[in-house]
């Protein structure tokens, strides 16, 4: 037993932690808008890294050549946590949680587009049944009930999806040699470059100081937990292991949520919804059936 929980730990607790980010991004959106929410996060994530890397003795040091890269990198990275967590303002996190995770088959569909990757049979099924899923989820069984006003969370939440597989596209582009957890830390710096002129504000600052007890805790879990201890861990996972059984811890993700939610937020938990969770899974290892290893080396959550 012990032999099995050393082996699943680093990929396992990453999984968990992202899963419970959405329901504690949820609960500070009650006091915090969602650029201010996003900073604080960032910032926490950082000095966690950065303690980190310094125990490490890593080298800090970063080629101005590739500065150009990590700019794009952090300026997708950045567009895609704002939209997420401002659509999290009005969907549940329970929704969010089975949405992001439709983000694989928007990664197969644009490799096709712009690498050639080619789709197997079995693959393009798959795409069509996690859209289905995802429209059922959304619809709630009434596909003549979805619009733009009433479903506008969810559909910047899928928005995200699409723009994490942007920020896949543009990784693929972009080599940068450094480490892991050295690439998520110089990424996460430049975010919070790009944020501040947007952030930095009396009313923002109000809402900082003004936050209560559970909402610290929520934002304390968020920076130093899901943005810190979670990529370093995920980062150490993906080193020892092999990438496809790594990958293959995400697919617990959804449910994380959806329990998390349950019990903290009270978001009910319907037999449709865990059907059509279910049918989006089902078609997303469909389309990850030849490398389910995805890995994440940005702030997806």
């Amino acid at each position: 037993m012990k032999s099995i929980i050393k082996s699943i730990w680093k990929p396992l607790v990453p999984v968990v932690l992202w899963g419970a980010s959405f329901v504690a991004t949820k609960r500070l959106l009650d006091e915090l808008s969602p650029l201010t929410l996003i900073y604080m996060r960032q910032i926490l994530g950082v000095l966690f890294i950065t303690a980190v890397a310094l125990k490490r003795k890593r080298n800090f040091g970063i080629k101005l050549s590739d500065a150009g890269g990590v700019l794009a990198v952090a300026l997708v990275a950045c567009f895609h946590l704002w939209i997420q967590v401002t659509g999290l303002q009005y969907t549940s996190a329970s929704n969010t949680g089975w949405i992001i995770g439709i983000t694989p088959v928007f990664m197969a569909i644009l490799g096709l587009i712009f690498f050639k990757e080619k789709l197997s049979l079995l693959q393009t099924i798959g795409v069509f049944i996690s859209f289905t899923g995802l429209i059922l989820l959304v619809s709630k069984g009434d596909i003549s009930s979805i619009d733009f006003v009433s479903n506008k969370g969810d559909l910047m939440v899928l928005t995200s999806a699409f723009t994490w597989s942007v920020y896949s596209l543009v990784g693929k582009k972009v080599t940068l040699n450094y480490p892991p957890m050295m690439t998520i830390l110089y990424v996460f710096i430049t975010m919070l470059i790009v944020f501040s002129p947007f952030t930095i504000n009396e009313t923002n600052i109000g809402q900082v100081f003004n936050l209560s007890a559970v909402g610290w805790v929520a934002i304390l879990f968020l920076g130093i937990f899901c943005s810190g201890l979670a990529y370093v861990l995920w980062a150490e996972a993906m080193k020892e292991m092999h990438s496809s059984k790594v990958g293959a811890f995400l697919y617990l993700e959804p449910f994380v949520t959806v329990l998390v939610a349950w019990l903290l937020l009270n978001e009910e938990i319907t037999l449709l919804m865990l059907l059509s969770g279910l049918i989006i899974l089902g078609g997303v290892i469909m389309v990850n059936k030849k490398s389910i290893g995805n890995e994440k080396a940005a702030p997806k959550h």
